[in-house]
């Protein structure tokens, strides 16, 4: 099913947003396309009591060695949580010269729907700076009231496990409820359920091209 991109890259707007799509993620590099992330937050003004503000870019850097990501693939930007829309235009800039660099020919967003400020900021600017790229909206349920999900991508145990295994990396977060084992399988479960699969991740369509 990947056999029409050889390049993506995922969008974050902070570290773990690429939990989204992390079964996906698995399934793509396991597939051999190569994968790239951009994460434009660490959320130091958001790390619950008890760690140091720098620990989750610690974390991301472990979620991506589990996801397989190397290091020479993952983009870290500074910019403050909730404060994306004063700097909108920079976030643009710097996608464009992400586009420049990585050329994906397909590319990961929040969706649409997100209610968050920062991730509509990075879901618009890459509708903008990505004109030409295939651009798939991942799922974040917590941030949604109603998610257009068209485009289903079916996973196996392993790449559930992956993403149980991403998830157990982000240790500062894990009294999110979007980060316990058994939310993760009942959504995946569910999606999978209306593609009459055992598993999988849905997508907001927001461009797809076919090669």
């Amino acid at each position: 099913m990947f056999e029409n991109w050889s390049r993506a890259l995922v969008l974050g707007a902070h570290t773990d947003d690429e939990f989204g799509c992390a079964g996906t993620i698995a399934r793509m590099i396991e597939a051999g396309v190569e994968v790239h992330y951009a994460c434009f937050s660490a959320c130091e003004e958001s790390v619950p009591e008890g760690f140091d503000r720098d620990v989750l870019r610690r974390e991301v850097l472990d979620g991506n060695r589990v996801l397989g990501i190397p290091e020479e693939r993952f983009y870290q930007y500074d910019y403050r949580v909730r404060h994306f829309p004063t700097h909108r235009q920079e976030i643009l800039e710097d996608l464009i010269a992400l586009r420049a660099r990585v050329q994906p020919d397909l590319v990961f967003a929040p969706a649409f729907s997100d209610m968050h400020q920062d991730h509509q900021v990075v879901a618009r600017e890459a509708f903008r700076a990505f004109k030409h790229a295939s651009l798939l909206g991942y799922e974040l349920p917590m941030n949604t009231i109603s998610f257009q999900h068209a485009c289903f991508v079916p996973l196996e145990p392993r790449h559930i496990d992956v993403k149980l295994q991403h998830a157990l990396a982000y240790r500062s977060q894990q009294s999110r409820p979007y980060m316990r084992e058994e939310f993760i399988r009942a959504l995946a479960v569910v999606r999978g359920l209306q593609v009459n699969k055992p598993a999988a991740e849905a997508f907001e369509v927001i461009r797809l091209t076919m090669i």
